[in-house]
């Protein structure tokens, strides 16, 4: 017997760890129940550690065949992504990219940086997902997003971060609210008024940034509606339901009848950030990473 794990050994572990059933798992591998218990006996010796126990009804990981489990899922996942980008390439292609972005990021880099990235990798395709800062997260976490647009000066863990830029805030009102930039003073003169903001779904450390807005001018907003897009904040403020604060590149973009305040005298200023996980695999990475380098460093 060899003493050498194989990629059979893998997989036939892989099936068994998620039917937790010796019948089931060699029917969905076309061999002998006897079969996949001497291949199973044979990872338990190579690596000198039980990973099922079986009683007479069941079939469970134990903490060693558990980890194995969370290792062997990864292999899978890059052996499938291996398998998928030799096909693309074999089709003339040689990736694509899955990009998460915020409202703003539409408005502002990713025009410039998707054309200068078609000019200079035309064979990279590329897929657009508007989310919010949190899911963006969690799907580069778990390599559902090649990228992601998001405002957070802090890189989240397990994740590389390069900073596109920063902005001011800008308080948005409706055309016919009786305080506009002619007669603005403070924030202060809108501590009794309704006020609509990004949702903490957004993104936590954006939400907690607006909040010492308020804070500093030693008010809580009253916050009537929340919501993770732009629009809908915006069509809010334009029906009288309350104003709004953004980000003061929101204003592209938009063709909604509300007027801005841009608050560039605050210290706080949102960071607009591209986040992307240091183990995605995925060959397009150093491209689009190339050409942003040009986009913000022409």
């Amino acid at each position: 017997m060899s003493n050498q794990i194989e990629l059979r050994h893998l997989i036939y572990f892989s099936v068994l760890a998620e039917e937790l059933h010796f019948r089931k798992a060699s029917e969905r591998l076309f061999i002998s129940q006897p079969g996949l218990t001497r291949q199973i006996k044979q990872m338990e010796d190579i690596y000198q550690a039980r990973l099922f126990e079986r009683g007479k009804r069941a079939v469970h990981l134990t903490r060693a065949g558990a980890f194995l489990k969370t290792e062997v899922d990864i292999l899978m996942s890059q052996l499938d992504n291996i398998r998928v980008q030799i096909k693309k390439i074999a089709d003339g292609k040689i990736t694509d990219l899955s990009i998460g972005f915020i409202g703003s990021a539409a408005q502002s880099i990713m025009p410039d940086l998707l054309s200068r990235l078609n000019e200079d990798f035309p064979l990279i395709e590329v897929s657009m997902n508007e989310l919010p800062n949190n899911t963006q997260v969690h799907f580069l976490q778990t390599n559902k997003l090649d990228f992601g647009f998001v405002r957070t000066a802090v890189p989240p863990l397990g994740l590389l971060m390069k900073k596109i830029g920063d902005e001011s805030f800008s308080l948005v009102i409706p055309k016919d609210y009786p305080i506009q930039l002619h007669n603005f003073v403070s924030l202060t003169q809108f501590k009794d008024e309704s006020f609509i903001l990004f949702s903490r779904d957004y993104g936590n450390a954006y939400y907690e940034l607006v909040m010492s807005i308020f804070s500093d001018h030693g008010f809580i907003p009253q916050v009537h509606h929340k919501t993770v897009n732009a629009l809908s904040i915006f069509k809010l403020v334009e029906k009288g339901l309350g104003v709004a604060i953004v980000p003061t590149s929101l204003k592209i973009g938009y063709d909604i009848p509300v007027n801005f305040i841009e608050l560039a005298h605050l210290p706080q200023r949102s960071q607009l950030s591209l986040l992307w996980n240091p183990k995605n695999r995925n060959s397009g990475i150093p491209a689009l990473l190339e050409v942003l380098e040009k986009s913000i460093h022409p």
